[in-house]
């Protein structure tokens, strides 16, 4: 296996190749103008760039960094979250996206990544999260799984366990971060772990503990931007887990010990979409506006993955309507659908 450091090395190379076509443009017809070439090859060059972010995890467990053409992590200040997200219980029977109604791509396998994004949104001018304007987050969601190993390091005789990877807008302050919330529902009676950092959430459905990872800041994107964003999740057994963000030439990054919930071993279920900024709340999106939904799953297979309806496991919500949902496999193997009002 290549070492991270040869697989960034390779990526240059195949960046600054990419590049290269910008000079190229006497072998190209001349009906093709400079500008036209360079904005290709630009475009091409970041597509591979963001590949490379998503693929190469940070070295360390933190927050970190990187500025395009750069495929380095540079390691940068961590801050605090008081993010809370409201996790799916009873599903919703109103004509919105989340809590409850949403897809979920599932895989045979054991899952390591996903990536999220918006290949198509259309006629989207305004979102709100109650009376605040682009206030929303991305989240990219694991099922709740039983069976981890977590549940017996920390004194359980069961539970299940529920990662989320979240770009937030503007949650805290007007402070766009980028941060994973960890979950576990616990047995009645239970007590939360009592160092860690995990904050019980108990209601009437499930007995419920939280913790929010560090956090990276970031900046907020408006909603209209959202076909420039992508948010990635990767977990490794033994060693980090990691939320990816990127917004055009910049990419951050946070990393925690997979050992936090151990969702390495039981993720198969991935839920990807943009819904409202914590504690149950809704995105509202202008009439009009519609968003196509690309969540590509790596299993380590080729196989297509199955596209599960009323999966969604957030308790957050949007004012869209979901339309059919397709499957593909082969190198990138992925699910997609449309949501429009």
């Amino acid at each position: 296996m290549q070492s991270k450091n040869a697989f960034g090395i390779r990526c240059i190379a195949k960046i600054v190749s990419v590049a290269g076509l910008v000079g190229a443009t006497s072998l190209l017809p001349a009906m093709a103008s400079t500008a036209d070439i360079a904005a290709e090859a630009q475009a091409q060059a970041l597509k591979t760039w963001h590949e490379t972010m998503r693929q190469m995890a940070p070295p360390t467990e933190g927050c970190f960094h990187a500025a395009f053409p750069s495929v380095i992590w540079e390691k940068t200040a961590c801050q605090a979250t008081s993010y809370r997200s409201e996790p799916h219980v009873k599903f919703s029977t109103a004509e919105t996206v989340g809590n409850g109604n949403d897809y979920a791509a599932a895989t045979s396998g054991i899952t390591t990544s996903a990536t999220g994004t918006f290949p198509v949104v259309t006629g989207v001018t305004s979102e709100t999260d109650g009376t605040t304007a682009n206030s929303y987050t991305l989240q990219l969601n694991t099922n709740l799984a039983n069976s981890s190993p977590a549940c017996a390091s920390y004194g359980y005789s069961s539970c299940q366990v529920w990662q989320q990877f979240i770009y937030s807008s503007s949650y805290v302050g007007g402070v766009a971060q980028v941060f994973m919330q960890d979950w576990m529902f616990i047995p009645a009676r239970s007590r939360c772990p009592r160092s860690g950092g995990w904050t019980s959430y108990k209601t009437s459905s499930y007995n419920g503990c939280y913790k929010n990872s560090n956090a990276v800041n970031t900046v907020l994107v408006p909603a209209s931007q959202l076909g420039n964003l992508k948010l990635a999740g990767s977990v490794t057994k033994n060693g980090n887990d990691t939320v990816t963000f990127t917004n055009g030439t910049q990419a951050y990054a946070v990393s925690q010990p997979d050992s936090t919930l151990d969702a390495a071993y039981v993720w198969n279920q991935s839920e990807f979409n943009i819904v409202g900024n914590g504690g149950g709340s809704a995105a509202t999106f202008n009439s009009g506006s519609s968003i196509t939904v690309n969540l590509q799953v790596n299993d380590g297979s080729t196989n297509a993955p199955s596209c599960l309806a009323n999966a969604g496991s957030t308790g957050e919500t949007n004012n869209l309507n979901l339309g059919a949902c397709s499957t593909a496999g082969g190198t990138s193997p992925y699910i997609q659908f449309t949501e429009s009002n």
